[in-house]
Formats: structure tokens, sequence, C-alpha cells
């Protein structure tokens, strides 16, 4: 099917058009990245293919109302990323998360393509497994496991100026190793513990 659509327009125009030949190209060209980058935020891979096949649904059902100049990359990539809130509001209606982390995971994934996406997400996993691993231990407690320092502290018999100076000296590693962006792409790897 590779270059029966030249470019986003003629796509989008055949998806209005409800052509079903467009459609399977569109789930072709872009199932896998997706459930790639749903992986991504749900760590979860039955989760992560619901994700992209709710996006593919919807996009199917409402593709009257897709614009025709932009970039249908983006704005699958974005569905996905809303459809996981949708999805984590579900199951976690208690925690919100805060707009700012929105925003800066919407602009990360605009501004990234899915290579580079993917590939600073494993450079990012890469660099906290090399972490000191007290460092590594209590991040990941932080982060992954949502725990406070203080409940951190309790549970590896450590005083919080301990804890802090942990969490502290892994965000200094990461940030000196993947740079400027690594709060935006630790909110894409630890999505319901906002930074």
């Amino acid at each position: 099917m590779s270059g029966a659509f030249f470019n986003d327009l003629d796509l989008i125009n055949s998806l209005k058009q409800g052509e079903s030949k467009a459609y399977a190209y569109l789930v072709d060209t872009y199932h896998h990245k997706l459930c790639t980058y749903a992986y991504s935020l749900t760590n979860d891979e039955a989760l992560a293919e619901d994700v992209v096949q709710n996006v593919f649904v919807k996009v199917w059902r409402k593709r009257q109302n897709l614009k025709s100049n932009f970039s249908l990359k983006n704005y699958l990539y974005r569905s996905v990323y809303n459809e996981f809130i949708d999805q984590y509001r579900k199951r976690k209606p208690v925690i919100s998360l805060e707009k700012k982390h929105i925003d800066g995971l919407s602009y990360i994934v605009e501004k990234e393509d899915d290579k580079s996406l993917e590939r600073i997400i494993a450079v990012v996993k890469q660099e906290i497994e090399k972490l000191p691993p007290k460092c590594k231990q209590t991040f990941l407690l932080s982060k992954q496991e949502g725990l406070t320092n203080i409940e951190i502290a309790e549970y590896l018999n450590i005083s919080i100026k301990s804890v802090e100076a942990h969490i502290t000296k892994a965000f200094s590693i990461l940030k000196e190793r993947v740079g400027e962006k690594i709060n935006l792409v630790l909110n894409l790897l630890f999505i319901a513990k906002p930074i």
C-alpha cells in the first residue's frame, strides 16, 4: 500500500470520502508507532492497544471533522495522548494531572517525531538504570511508586535529608546526561506522578 497516498491532504480527503483503503493505509502506517508511544505512557501492552484502537475508531467515526491543513501524525499522537489521559482519569479519578504537565507533554509530542521521542525515552530509561544503586532506588520509589519522602525514609530506614539528597542527585545526573527536556520526559515515563 506504500505510496498510495502522497501526502496528508490526499489521505485526509480519501478518509473523508469514506474510502476503506485510506483507513487501512492509516492503520498500517501508524499502528505500531502509536502502540509504542502508548506503551511508553501506560507500561501496559493491552491498555496501549486499547488506547490506539479507540483512537483509530474515533478518527473513522469523526473523519468528516478532519481538517485538511494539519499534520495527521501530530493529530494521531495528540489523540493517543488525550485518550490515555481519558483512560487514566477513568481509572484514577482522585488524582488530577496539573495543566502545566499536560501542556509540557503536548509540547514534546508535537515537537518530536516518533523516532526521536522513542530514542529520548530509551536514553532516559538507560540513564536511570546507570544511577548509583541507592540513588536509583530512592528516585524510583518517588517517581514510579509515588511514595512521599517520609514514606521512602521509613521504607529504606534512612533520614528524610538522605532521601532528598538522593532525589536531587538523580535529577542532577539525569539533567546533565539528558538535558533540559528531562522533566518532560520523566512525565512521559511516570505520568501518574507529576514532578
